[in-house]
């Protein structure tokens, strides 16, 4: 039996592969690996099955056998150690891919996901400037520094890896700010992730849930 994920039943990104299953889905079929996908309502999400398997109540988890994961950046470690494509064989090119893989969920991606939550919840009050200004100039420090490192390199170390496959998803947030277009190198970075045939799979599994659930 393939290993089954969950998604939300109806994402709040309408489609556009924000939802943290849409790195789950690209790490499996850059693998060349079958999953199963079971969609959870909001409300579900809450309830004590799904608590079991995600102690916060949020998406995605894995379940295959007797083996249970939660958090993103966990599973796609799980199935890259697991599978052939996504680290390098060599040692030290494995070590940094998988430092890469911290770096886009632990250094670049919060002020960028803060910067999401707050155009969505604070929107009205009266520190939303103040708070989107903070929080877009610690977002261009992190782009800099990235942007740096990536120079004119297709990838960040070497092959396209793990490390690579989180922090394009990380960034893509970043797709209607203009944010990202201020550093061409890394707004070309996301268009090659993009350009992916595995992520371009992944993308059309998501959407068909969001488009069968606006017609539904």
């Amino acid at each position: 039996m393939p290993p089954t994920i969950t998604a939300f039943e109806s994402s709040p990104d309408r489609g556009r592969g924000l939802a943290r299953d849409m790195r789950v889905r690209w790490a499996f079929e850059e693998v060349g690996q079958p999953y199963d996908v079971r969609l959870v309502s909001f409300s579900a999400m809450k309830e004590p099955a799904h608590r079991a398997l995600h102690p916060f109540g949020q998406i995605p988890t894995y379940e295959e056998g007797d083996l249970v994961l939660f958090e993103s950046g966990a599973i796609v470690l799980h199935i890259a150690v697991r599978h052939g494509g996504l680290l390098p064989d060599d040692a030290n090119a494995r070590a940094r891919a998988i430092a890469w893989m911290f770096a886009a969920l632990d250094t670049v991606e919060p002020p960028i996901f803060d910067r999401s939550l707050v155009q969505i919840l604070e929107r009205n009050e009266p520190w939303y400037e103040q708070r989107l200004r903070a929080l877009d100039g610690s977002i261009r420090k992190r782009l800099s520094d990235l942007s740096g490192r990536l120079g004119d390199a297709d990838w960040l170390d070497g092959a396209f890896s793990a490390g690579d496959l989180l922090m394009v998803t990380v960034l893509r947030r970043l797709n209607s700010s203009g944010i990202l277009e201020e550093y061409p190198n890394l707004a070309a970075y996301v268009a090659r992730g993009e350009a992916r045939p595995a992520f371009k799979r992944a993308f059309a599994a998501q959407l068909a849930i969001f488009t069968a659930a606006s017609k539904g």
